[in-house]
């Protein structure tokens, strides 16, 4: 098989040279369409159960909420550990499979389970709902909303309102959480002496409030040949809707809202506050899809926020340098970079040092450009990312992908310079000295890669976090190495 390989090779040697210069080009174009990241996806499988249950103490709501969620999805299948937190009127389950289950199959799994849980839990608690699908590094920036003479309801208002929605139409966003500031929302405060004067309950004032805040069909008429849709509009819209929402009746004369309580904008209950650069301010949370460019998403971004500045009043600024998770990502791989062409270099200058032929030098070294070029195209097929751990498997083999390109030519050049002292009438072709050498080292060259392989061998045999994190690394050492034995045994 290797011998019809360097046979091939040396009788094609126009087709090499042409795939050679296709593998370049395919590893230059497909590396800047990899996504680029710090870590391989180190996210196991995972579902968050999220549950609110306003005024309820943790106590409660560990015993009410917490529990029976958790007691229901301990027996789903592939689960492999259920945690959970109780807080001030806050439920959080986190549900985690079995690592390689896929995400859309364990969030169907958790949904049905859910649905069979609802009816246990308290009547004053929301539905569960599972949180949007994000990644152990999805944290991808963090942004800061400022003003000077703004209060803090207005930042929250357009955090909420105009930043987040428009950040959360951005493919490959999963979740935008702003911090900070004061939530907006209709406060009514009741007078006791006029609910006591007109006999009217608290029950009554939430009946009231929810009746008044819907729209409703009711079908529809026909005049003059024309279908028209009936609606009733009641949906509040302003203050002034609130204010005057029917309450009750007393002797047919309606008691509004207005007329036991005062109606006005006012902020939530404050649980945190936030600031930039010792000003207060409202923080906006960024996280991002598995499996999306961590550089072009932020990049992106950037311009969307620029674009919503630009519509914001003057006095208000978006700080976009707070945390960008992009800019470590980029320092870490730029290091790796830097390393591997380092050293390439290097092994370049000790060669020519031992060497001392220019020919043979360039030779040997256009191994390490088309092992790596060839490795960066294979993970682009396979889907894997450009990351700390991939490019430090290529920068481990920099210096061992010449070896074997080192051994088949200067065997090479050994045999053609023994056949050049020859006599004529002993002397053979060239094509055939050049098969000979080849075939020589052929076998040495091949047992010698595969013992290198096989030292890397047991990273693809951890399991857990650790197999996720070291088998990238393996993976493309071993890919590297292999291409260097291609190289060495057909260009």
């Amino acid at each position: 098989m290797l011998n019809k390989i360097i046979h091939w090779s040396l009788t094609n040697r126009a087709i090499v040279i042409y795939m050679t210069a296709l593998i370049l080009i395919l590893g230059v174009y497909t590396t800047s369409k990899i996504p680029v990241d710090v870590f391989p996806d180190l996210t196991a499988p995972t579902v968050t159960i999220l549950t609110e249950a306003h005024g309820m103490a943790p106590e409660e709501v560990e015993i009410l909420i917490s529990f029976p969620i958790e007691s229901a999805l301990n027996g789903a299948p592939n689960v492999r550990r259920v945690r959970s937190t109780s807080a001030i009127g806050l439920s959080i389950v986190w549900v985690e499979f079995d690592w390689g289950m896929d995400i859309y199959n364990a969030r169907q799994i958790v949904n049905e389970k859910i649905q069979q849980v609802v009816a246990q839990l308290p009547a004053e608690s929301d539905p569960p709902f599972m949180a949007p699908i994000s990644s152990l590094m999805g944290e991808i920036m963090l942004i800061g909303l400022t003003g000077e003479n703004v209060s803090p309801m207005e930042l929250r208002s357009i955090a909420d309102w105009e930043i987040r929605r428009r950040l959360l139409s951005v493919r490959g966003v999963s979740q935008v959480i702003p911090i900070g500031g004061d939530v907006k929302q209709y406060q009514i405060t009741v007078d006791p002496l006029r609910m006591k004067e007109y006999k009217i309950s608290f029950q009554q004032i939430e009946t009231a409030i929810k009746e008044a805040n819907e729209n409703s069909a009711s079908g529809f008429t026909v005049q003059s040949g024309m279908e028209y849709i009936i609606r009733g509009l009641g949906r509040i819209q302003t203050l002034e809707d609130l204010k005057n929402s029917v309450v009750t009746t007393i002797d047919s004369k309606p008691i509004l809202m207005k007329h036991i309580a005062e109606v006005a904008f006012g902020p939530k209950i404050k649980r945190g506050t936030a600031s930039v650069n010792k000003q207060p301010a409202v923080i906006v949370s960024i996280m991002k899809q598995p499996g999306i460019n961590t550089l072009q998403l932020t990049k992106e971004l950037d311009g969307i926020l620029d674009d919503i500045q630009s519509k914001l009043p003057p006095n208000i600024k978006i700080d976009k340098e707070i945390f960008k998770q992009a800019d470590f990502i980029s320092v870490a791989i730029s290091n790796v970079f830097h390393a591997i062409r380092d050293g390439g270099i290097l092994v370049v200058i000790i060669l020519f040092i031992f060497l001392l032929n220019f020919r043979t030098t360039f030779i040997s070294s256009l191994a390490i450009p088309v092992s790596l070029l060839l490795t960066l195209f294979v993970m682009k097929l396979a889907d894997i990312t450009i990351n700390t751990m991939t490019l430090g498997g290529m920068a481990i083999a920099v210096g061992i992908l010449v070896d074997d390109a080192i051994i088949s030519v200067e065997n090479v050049f050994r045999r053609l310079k023994q056949n050049s002292h020859l006599p004529e009438d002993q002397k053979k072709n060239d094509f055939l000295v050049i098969l000979n050498a080849a075939n020589e080292i052929r076998r040495p060259i091949l047992f010698a890669t595969l013992i290198i392989i096989l030292v890397f061998a047991p990273l693809f045999f951890l399991s857990g976090f650790e197999g996720r994190l070291l088998r990238p690394l393996g993976f493309t050492y071993i890919l590297s190495i292999f291409a260097s034995l291609v190289v060495a045994l057909t260009i």
